[in-house]
């Protein structure tokens, strides 16, 4: 695509807190005791789903583009300003009792609350569903976003322990569990695309000089289609986006347990483990697609979802005069039916969606869970002889429903779940995932100058040349990132083009899949897509998410400092840093994109990018006082 959508102008958007905290603290025997309250409003202005333009044009290809073969052209037509209010709260109670000189329990419980998600002028427009879990046509307009308040009460509950087992000051062991929640109150930019306050419009198939000047900005879109007939130029088909309706904070549950030993006057070791279990972890997910089946045919059942395009003599086609695939009994498929057509216009519109009359949507629910465990040891030096590190190696492990939003590696993985009906489909390693990560520091005064080893006698200028230099460095070493391959196409036919679909692992494959960075060198791919293949129009691949991880990562930092005393006040330091000293070249995640229509793509395995730059030095003076 030439151009795309790049979402809503941050320029007309409006954010501010209002916050008020206390704390008191008493002690009273062997009980120290605190307590504490925090409340917050918040004000989210929006201005619509927009990005006021006169719209956005996409084109699949440069001749396209000189053709004005469009694509697809984006519009609203009348965004309406949004003014979202929350209030928060929350209080705590904590008790640390010291039960013997070297051992103390803490008790604390925490409650937070906030009274929802409203919109001033009642505009908040959120889709909701009926009895029978399908999506109402219309989105549901009120002062708030939700249709309950699942937040009126959040209890947390904390305990910890530290023990001292010796009682001698060398041995440390503490051990806690905790209950966490994280208030959603950054929602505004879920509900402002929503009808009738902010809808995009989509118009396909029509040149953009035909388009330009005929759009009616400033008057709401043509009203929603309600049945076969409705469909004409005076009815309109929306694809939501907005939040759960019945959401439920997400809630994370920790526990720990750490042991530290002292091995001599300046060495430390400790080992750690640290394990939760979150659920309502937000998830986006299209709850309007066509609904999955199981074939219970013993015969088999002609699968394809929207790929289905018609009939021939009873058996449906997917595209063209191509018959759909047969899936055998027991699999699991998305039907073959034909899609319905509009009486007005000729126009199609899809059946296997449970509402036919709404589109896609891309919605937050916040009904999927994730799991973390590491383990964990690390070294301690104390600054002696004018050296001290501290090096820490963590294996882990974090599973999730997905993540792709959640942070910047997700961009190797769909934006949506793969089928929001069964979400252990998609459960796998969470693309942020690190099973190995090593990462150390060092601080060295180099021993040179006044009072030091190396001309300790040094005095005036000399003094001034060797001495007051700093060395200092940081070494990371991490296992690569997980990643997912894709098919790049809705294979499965659910019509959420958000999200391609995952391949199937080739059976006549015997090599290996992922060839690293040294097969990258020599084939040009990361991952050999010879061991994938295409799934049936209508059905699931069966890779599974995060199944296979992209390349390491290595680095070494360094600097070098040299402080001059002037005064007791005044000190001027010089600084010489280097990133990526040894200048390695630390390749970023391949291009999961494995096929391009029924043929293996080109670019799939290739890497075009980089994890970090290559080395860089630079010369710095700093005056402190």
């Amino acid at each position: 695509a030439l151009a795309q959508p790049t979402g809503n102008s941050p320029n007309r958007d409006a954010r501010s807190h209002t916050t008020w905290a206390d704390d008191v603290r008493f002690t009273k025997g062997n009980h120290s005791m605190s307590a504490g309250a925090w409340v917050q409003r918040v004000q989210q202005n929006m201005y619509g789903g927009a990005q006021y333009t006169a719209g956005t044009a996409n084109y699949n290809t440069l001749l396209a583009f000189l053709q004005d073969n469009l694509t697809q052209f984006f519009a609203t037509s009348n965004p309406q300003p949004l003014y979202f209010r929350s209030t928060e709260v929350a209080w705590y109670l904590q008790d640390d009792i010291k039960l013997k000189p070297n051992l103390t329990l803490r008790l604390g419980l925490r409650d937070e609350l906030t009274n929802g998600w409203n919109e001033l002028r009642g505009h908040a427009a959120n889709y909701v569903f009926d009895p029978n879990g399908i999506i109402q046509t219309d989105p549901r307009i009120a002062s708030s976003a939700f249709l309950e308040n699942n937040a009126k009460s959040l209890w947390e509950p904390r305990i910890g322990l530290t023990w001292d087992p010796t009682g001698s000051g060398k041995w440390s062991v503490r051990a806690g569990f905790g209950i966490y929640n994280d208030l959603q109150d950054n929602l505004g930019h879920r509900l402002n695309a929503d009808p009738p306050f902010g809808a995009r419009m989509t118009i396909t198939g029509k040149p953009l000089l035909s388009i330009v000047g005929t759009i009616p900005f400033g008057t709401q879109p043509p009203p929603s289609c309600h049945s076969p007939a409705d469909k004409n130029t005076t009815c309109s088909i929306f694809s939501p986006g907005g939040l759960d309706p019945v959401m439920h904070t997400p809630t994370l549950q920790q526990w720990s347990l750490t042991v530290q030993r002292q091995l001599s006057q300046n060495f430390m070791v400790e080992l750690s483990y640290v394990g939760s279990q979150a659920y309502h972890v937000v998830g986006a997910e299209d709850l309007n697609m066509a609904v999955p089946q199981v074939c219970s045919d013993p015969t088999g059942c002609y699968s394809g979802g929207i790929n289905a395009t018609g009939t021939s003599g009873g058996i449906p086609l997917c595209g063209g005069t191509t018959p759909c695939p047969k899936v055998p009994q027991g699999m699991t498929y998305l039907p073959a039916t034909p899609p319905k057509t509009f009486v007005t216009t000729g126009t199609t519109k899809l059946t296997q969606r449970p509402n036919p009359f709404v589109g896609p949507m891309q919605s937050w629910f916040y009904n999927t869970t994730s799991s973390y465990h590491s383990g964990s040891v690390s070294l301690t030096k104390r600054a002696t002889r004018g050296l001290a590190f501290k090096a820490n190696y963590t294996f882990s492990k974090l599973l999730d429903i997905e993540s792709a939003f959640l942070a910047t590696s997700g961009a190797n993985e769909p934006p949506t779940v793969l089928n929001p009906f069964d979400l252990n489909m998609n459960r796998g390693l969470a693309s942020y995932n690190l099973k190995h990560q090593f990462n150390a520091n060092f601080t060295y005064q180099l021993p040179f100058g006044r009072g030091q080893h190396f001309g300790g006698g040094a005095a005036g200028p000399a003094d001034k040349v060797i001495g007051g230099w700093q060395w200092n460095g940081s070494i990371t070493a991490q296992g690569g990132f997980p990643f997912t391959p894709t098919v790049g196409s809705n294979v499965s036919g659910t019509g959420d083009t958000q999200n391609p679909d995952v391949p199937n692992r080739n059976p006549a494959f015997n090599g290996p899949v992922v060839l690293g960075t040294d097969g990258f060198r020599t084939t040009g791919r990361y991952f050999d897509r010879n061991g994938f293949s295409l799934p049936l129009a209508g059905t699931f691949g069966n890779v599974a998410r995060g199944s296979f991880i992209g390349p390491a990562f290595y680095n070494f930092d360094t600097s070098l400092f040299k402080n001059f005393s002037f005064t007791e006040e005044y000190r001027l330091q010089f600084r010489v840093e280097a990133f990526n000293l040894l200048n390695r070249t630390n390749f970023a995640s391949p291009n999961p994109v494995t096929f391009s229509g029924n043929n293996y793509s080109s670019s799939a395995g290739v890497i075009t990018q980089t994890a970090n730059p290559s080395r860089q030095i630079q010369f710095a003076l700093k005056l402190l006082f």
